[in-house]
């Protein structure tokens, strides 16, 4: 399994929306690609406009090739992309240690 890990600055007073928009695009859209495997998203504390998205992939190419070359990644940046104050930054990961 890859983790995708984007970190995600919004507008200021755009949660809400974001938020809500962020949850649309990962059900109807991220949810459908092949490989999916789940997802988190969390809010910062100390910098409200700041999210961290975790999304699980069976394989880095699910991610890279399956979905960022589709027309799903279209979608998916027209329903989140207004909101970003800069492109998000993404990286993948790899498991090499978990707890029970």
């Amino acid at each position: 399994m890859i983790l995708e890990l984007a970190d995600i600055r919004i507008h200021p007073g755009q949660n809400a929306a974001f938020e809500e928009a962020i949850e649309r695009g990962l059900q109807t859209v991220i949810h459908r690609a092949k490989g999916f495997q789940g997802y988190k998203v969390n809010r910062g504390i100390e910098s409200a406009e700041r999210y961290i998205l975790q999304i699980f992939w069976e394989t880095l190419e699910d991610h890279t090739v399956g979905f960022r070359q589709s027309p799903a990644f279209s979608q998916w940046r027209a329903i989140v992309g207004p909101f970003f104050a800069g492109p998000p930054v993404v990286e993948h990961f790899e498991l090499v240690a978990k707890s029970a």
